[in-house]
């Protein structure tokens, strides 16, 4: 599990990079899987959200400033960073969002040095995934969870040999169940997606959000279409109930 960290560590220090090394271990202390751990919010942190339209949500993409209201859309995003900005008020963070409707991770990648490299994120947040299965579904994608896995290591990769004192957290992709697109037939094959997101999470040290057993537990409260306009998009509740588990994993 270690494997893949402990190679950058080793490039890095072969570079030079012996901090970066030392930071590495960091982040691995500091991170874990569900959140019994939590981040720490420290002074001047950038905190990224990163992902697809669940992130994307509506916002202007030509207003790249941070901390800005029309820049967040109407999503769990939006929420959180609202609340990361008054809770922490005396820290001067900076929080932007850069998710976009329909990507996959394959999009992820071809914007990665202007939308996550460039902008130096300490802390990063990555919801990404639901479009690599759903865009099979309609003949629009070939991929497969082996593929979504491979792309997601390369991505992550990438990111620590540039960022390697980056705090990742993983969002689960999911799916909520007889809301108008989802229904049986996307289960057990998104399964094996979430379970790569979970895998890659233990791989990284990263905090991992399982989305799909949140909302799951949530329709005990009230019914899917409560909670998601498609089995996929959020209401203004679900939004809410992804912001309120972000905000958790954060101190």
């Amino acid at each position: 599990m270690d494997n893949r960290r402990k190679f950058l560590q080793k490039s890095l220090l072969t570079l030079g990079g012996a901090l970066a090394g030392t930071s590495l271990l960091s982040a691995k202390e500091t991170s874990n899987i569900g959140g019994s751990k939590k981040i720490t919010i420290n002074h001047n942190d950038v905190i990224l959200f990163q992902g697809d339209s669940i992130t994307d949500n509506g916002r202007k993409r030509d207003n790249l400033e941070p901390n800005n209201t029309d820049a967040f859309g109407k999503g769990y995003a939006m929420i959180a960073a609202s609340n990361l900005l008054n809770k922490y008020a005396d820290k001067n963070i900076q929080v932007y969002n850069r998710g976009i409707s329909g990507n996959k991770v394959p999009q992820l990648a071809e914007r990665w040095d202007t939308d996550c490299i460039a902008l130096k994120p300490t802390i990063l947040s990555i919801m990404i995934g639901i479009n690599d299965y759903w865009h099979k579904r309609n003949g629009n994608y070939e991929g497969s969870a082996n593929a979504y896995k491979d792309q997601y290591r390369k991505l992550l990769d990438q990111t620590l040999t540039a960022l390697p004192q980056v705090k990742l957290i993983i969002g689960e992709p999911f799916g909520v169940k007889n809301v108008k697109h989802v229904d049986d037939s996307w289960f057990p094959e998104l399964t094996q997606y979430q379970q790569v997101a979970n895998e890659i999470a233990k791989e990284y040290h990263a905090v991992f959000l399982p989305y799909q057993s949140i909302f799951d537990k949530a329709e005990k409260r009230a019914n899917g279409k409560y909670w998601t306009t498609d089995g996929v998009h959020t209401t203004l509740a679900g939004a809410n109930l992804m912001a309120q588990h972000w905000i958790e994993t954060v101190k």
